[in-house]
């Protein structure tokens, strides 16, 4: 088994003296490991009061990049012996403290994003079992606490009362002879359909993620303190579909109830499309119809466009940020458009948040940015969390995208300019020329220019092709086939870059890799600035 079982939370420094042997007494909250990309992964084994939890791998090694750690906080009072080949010199640099190896630098390493989430340390992908519940909001994410490349997946899990500042709790899924934890949802079971509400009636919090070894199933685990320790349903898996489809390729559930037709759905991803499934009790489920086409980490939900709110359509997405609008009936969905495209760049694996308030009324996405972070000792990041609208264009309904009204708190107006040449513009913003951590709202009209746009540092942040209505390389048309108007909003933060185009019609994310000693220039033949705002941006982490 690959997946590295945190159960490695634990641990007091108390070597054996068997070689290829530690034994560890919890009595600190972290455990800090030695790491290095130059070394190879081993297998590791961890046995917990006597009992083998797991075999896993990790780069362990005596000459650390960079260290690791782990939460062991949940664990004190316990005894973890952590075997495997390797040196007693990398297993004596093994320790334990009240604090991470070198904290001081967490959220100050030079390429840290200032207002994007980005694990402590380690790699993280798909954001899981989004879920508003108690007041906070729950993002749980893939995750390889131990290294800073894809392996070992857990499930990360940290909170926030904002969806802006989030707080790291310890890992809330470990790997188990199933599988290793791929993506998967949440949801709160108010009507105790799976029989795991706590005695004094307070309400299961409940997972549902992929367990992916020689094949894939979806599984579950309940929580009956907000996420914070974990119980797996002990009849795992509760969906098995590899010898139907004949594929290993079968995964990612996203639950959730369906008030109508009083019954849980479950949506999985198998082999080329979305399964549905139904349910009454979470535990047992009836595939009830299939659609092609769509790829990874399904979603489905609801809304009404805007300006009728009582006309809703569905809609189902893929990974990649394709999507359909249709109808559900609970049990199918019937689409009524062509496929569209809602996330462009590097963002991937969009989730949208469940149980949000009724009277708060909105969808709420998140998506994973594959950035990366050459010398950091984390690598991935999260884009802002979007609020999602359906809108009546004159090409039909789409599905636009726009950070949340919240994001609004973390910048502060610091310049504005208007009616302005590109050469005009380009001067004054030399006093910005080494801040980039920014954010930069603009009208841009384009009188003469075919190909026009913004770059910092040498590298194209936007780019727009008017003979080829292409944005970024994509085909993109504004709702006025006359305009020769662009409204832009940039968010530019380390490493990375996301960008919203009229008001969320369009929208992309970039990793930022300019090198050029050069500030933000605009380009493009005669092209004028209406309008250009400068924002500062305030760290989410101080």
């Amino acid at each position: 088994m690959k997946a590295f079982l945190s159960l490695l939370l634990c641990f007091s420094l108390s070597l054996s003296l068997q070689a290829g042997e530690v034994k560890l007494k919890i009595k600190k909250q972290y455990i800090n490991f030695p790491v290095s990309q130059r070394v190879d992964r081993k297998p590791m084994t961890f046995t917990l009061d006597g009992q083998k939890q797991c075999t896993s791998v990790i780069r362990l090694t005596d000459s650390p990049e960079y260290w690791v750690f782990q939460d062991v906080s949940l664990w004190k009072g316990k005894t973890l012996v952590i075997s495997g080949d390797f040196t007693e010199e990398a297993l004596q640099k093994i320790y334990q403290a009240d604090t991470i190896m070198a904290e001081s630098e967490i959220y100050n390493e030079t390429l840290r994003p200032q207002y994007h989430f980005t694990t402590r340390r380690g790699w993280i992908n798909d954001p899981n079992g989004l879920i508003y519940y108690n007041g906070k909001y729950h993002m749980f994410y893939q995750h390889n606490p131990y290294e800073k490349e894809w392996e070992n997946m857990h499930w990360g899990h940290a909170v926030s009362t904002d969806l802006l500042h989030w707080k790291e709790l310890p890992l809330a899924l470990h790997p188990d002879e199933i599988g290793a934890m791929f993506s998967g949802t949440a949801v709160i079971d108010y009507a105790n359909s799976a029989g795991f509400n706590g005695k004094n009636g307070n309400p299961a919090m409940i997972a549902f993620y992929t367990a992916d070894s020689k094949w894939e199933t979806q599984c579950m685990a309940y929580s009956l303190d907000e996420g914070l320790t974990w119980t797996k349903y002990d009849k795992n898996p509760v969906v098995d579909s590899h010898e139907k489809w004949q594929t290993h390729d079968t995964r990612d559930p996203k639950v959730f109830w369906y008030e109508p037709g009083k019954h849980w759905v479950m949506v999985v991803n198998e082999r080329d499309g979305n399964t549905i499934y139904n349910s009454n009790d979470l535990k047992n489920w009836t595939p009830m119809s299939h659609i092609t086409g769509f790829w990874e980490c399904p979603e489905l939900f609801e809304l009404p466009v805007e300006g009728a709110p009582n006309e809703k359509h569905w809609i189902m997405w893929g990974a990649s940020g394709t999507y359909m609008i249709g109808r559900f009936d609970g049990k199918t969905f019937i689409p009524e458009t062509s496929k569209q495209m809602n996330l462009n760049g590097s963002a991937y694996a969009a989730q949208t948040f469940n149980n949000i308030p009724q009277e708060d009324g909105r969808v709420i996405k998140m998506a994973w940015s594959r950035t990366s972070y050459a010398g950091m000792p984390f690598n991935g990041a999260m884009l802002l969390p979007q609020e999602q609208k359906l809108v009546r264009t004159k090409q039909g309904l789409k599905l636009f995208s726009y950070p949340i009204e919240q994001t609004n708190q973390l910048f502060t107006r610091v310049a504005q300019y208007q009616n302005m040449s590109a050469q005009e513009v380009n001067r004054l913003m030399e006093q910005f020329k080494d801040e980039d951590v920014l954010r930069l709202k603009f009208t841009l009209h384009l009188t003469y220019a075919t190909d026009a746009g913004l770059s910092y540092r040498g590298q194209r942040l936007l780019t727009y092709d008017m003979n080829g209505n292409r944005l970024q390389g994509e085909f993109y048309a504004s709702e006025n086939p006359e305009s020769m108007d662009i409204d832009c909003d940039i968010f530019v933060d380390k490493g990375l870059v996301e960008a919203y185009v009229d008001g969320g019609a369009f929208s992309y994310s970039m990793n930022r890799d300019g090198r050029e000693n050069k500030g933000y220039e605009f380009w493009g033949n005669q092209i004028q600035i209406k309008n250009l705002e400068v924002f500062q941006a305030k760290s989410i982490w101080k």
